[in-house]
């Protein structure tokens, strides 16, 4: 089938020497970019879901200070 595709002028540069450097065509080069950008697309929606835990909580809690790791370190590590 045949399409009409606008790129940039540097990128279609570049793909054309690519395709020359491994001896593909244009039309070769762009159809495999375009399997395994599918390919991975496809495998990223194939992956199971990851149920993380919610804990649930009224607000944050006094003496937690969001802007030092050492001091919620401590705090929870029950050093403080």
């Amino acid at each position: 089938m045949r399409t009409t595709v606008r790129l940039d002028d540097g990128l279609l540069r570049e793909a054309k020497a690519h395709a020359a450097a491994t001896e593909r065509s244009l039309t070769q080069l762009i159809e495999d970019a375009l399997r395994e950008t599918l390919a991975r697309r496809a495998a990223a929606t194939d992956r199971p879901r990851i149920e993380l835990p919610v804990f649930r909580g009224s607000a944050l809690q006094p003496g937690v200070n969001l802007d030092s790791n050492a001091a919620l370190l401590d705090l929870m590590e029950g050093t403080e």
